[in-house]
């Protein structure tokens, strides 16, 4: 029985258009890890970020989501193949997987079912590789009030599962002969408008305003704006990563 926690099918159609891609250094560090380059299984793939960078170093990515309308709205790539399958059974064959990954979403897995299928589906020199990042950091004085927006204002409606996001997997159960990575970070240059369409896709603005009843974002498009300058002015906005990436002991 999957214990699949669906926080993400109510948003997918805002998810698949407002998050951010992953930086093509860490795939080709990935890639770069493995023998082989035959198949990769993008677990958990959301709307398939990291399937499309997993695509231009792999032959073929099989993509599963618990979650069919994350699925529908995953971008379509020849290489992919997306699947609705839970993170425990991916209908995968023996032993068939050269790189299994998991983007930003581990924290809400049964982990020792998920790490025995990732263990039966890779090849006995397939990696496996989880990753993920929190809170954005802005520049200059904005990062102080988003801040307390992060961690005040929505930070009481988080899933419990969030507190190991913010500890960067250090505390996560890892099985694997650990490899030790680089440091990556995703970088972005967006307008005060696009950064609230990302934040509107965050589970913890769905929940507030489902408990309080109004929008937590406009009071945070207040505080910003006047420090931002121009709205519709680019600013560069990074989160750094965290990866866990081994292979089976």
């Amino acid at each position: 029985m999957s214990s699949f926690k669906d926080h993400f099918s109510s948003g997918s159609d805002r998810y698949a258009a407002y998050r951010p891609d992953y930086p093509a250094a860490l795939f080709a560090w990935l890639a770069g890890q493995c023998s082989g380059h035959d198949l990769a299984w993008d677990c958990a793939t959301g709307s398939g970020q990291a399937a499309l960078g997993l695509a231009a170093h792999f032959r073929r990515v099989v993509a599963t989501d618990a979650s069919a309308e994350q699925i529908r709205h995953a971008a379509p790539h020849p290489a992919i193949t997306y699947r609705v399958a839970p993170a425990e059974a991916s209908g995968l064959a023996d032993h068939s997987i050269d790189l299994v990954t998991v983007a930003q979403a581990a924290h809400w897995f049964d982990l020792p079912a998920f790490y025995a299928e990732a263990a039966r589906v890779l090849k006995p020199d397939g990696m496996v590789a989880l990753w993920g990042y929190g809170r954005m950091v802005l520049p200059g004085e904005m990062d102080a009030p988003f801040l307390r927006f992060y961690g005040e204002t929505v930070g009481p409606y988080w899933p419990a599962e969030r507190a190991l996001i913010d500890d960067a997997y250090r505390s996560l159960d890892f099985p694997f002969m650990e490899i030790e990575a680089p440091a990556f970070a995703i970088e972005v240059a967006w307008t005060l408008p696009r950064l609230l369409d990302y934040l509107s896709t965050w589970s913890a603005v769905r929940r507030y305003r489902a408990a309080r009843g109004h929008d937590p974002l406009p009071p945070l498009r207040a505080e910003l704006a006047p420090l931002w300058g121009t709205p519709e002015a680019a600013r560069t906005l990074r989160w750094p990563l965290f990866l866990r990436a081994g292979r089976v002991a």
